[in-house]
């Protein structure tokens, strides 16, 4: 038998994502430990800009020590999933609670950034970049 601790039932589940990111948001009770794909969210998001970008739903509802966020994230690169897990927190944040969806849609948190990359297009060198032309 494995001495794994048990964890309590989440209060909510969200998904968020952006560019090729899929991030799954678990909320608990708790002291406001944030774990990514069972890492801490230091070690996961060396940067500080991500850490902030995902922090900014629990900082602007004033719940960075309420609750205990673990989080899976796929695809994309580390932007994206800071970004996917940034708008699985601020909707698990709206299920929680509605009457902080004002707040966290005027700050544009509940926004989902529909750009995507554009696909490759045959005969260029990317979706639009031709190859160089020569005249002979």
């Amino acid at each position: 038998m494995s001495s794994k601790p048990k964890l309590p039932a989440p209060l909510t589940q969200a998904t968020g994502r952006r560019k090729a990111a899929v991030a799954r948001v678990r909320v608990r009770p708790g002291q406001g430990a944030v774990t990514v794909n069972r890492r801490p969210i230091e070690e996961y998001f060396t940067s500080a800009t991500h850490r902030m970008v995902v922090t900014e739903p629990l900082r602007l509802t004033n719940h960075a020590e309420s609750y205990d966020i673990d989080a899976t994230i796929d695809g994309g690169g580390l932007t994206g999933q800071a970004g996917a897990l940034r708008l699985g927190i601020a909707r698990s944040i709206v299920e929680l609670d509605t009457g902080l969806r004002p707040i966290l849609k005027k700050a544009g948190l509940l926004t989902r950034d529909a750009r995507e990359k554009e696909s490759k297009k045959y005969g260029l060198k990317k979706a639009r970049k031709a190859p160089q032309y020569s005249k002979r």
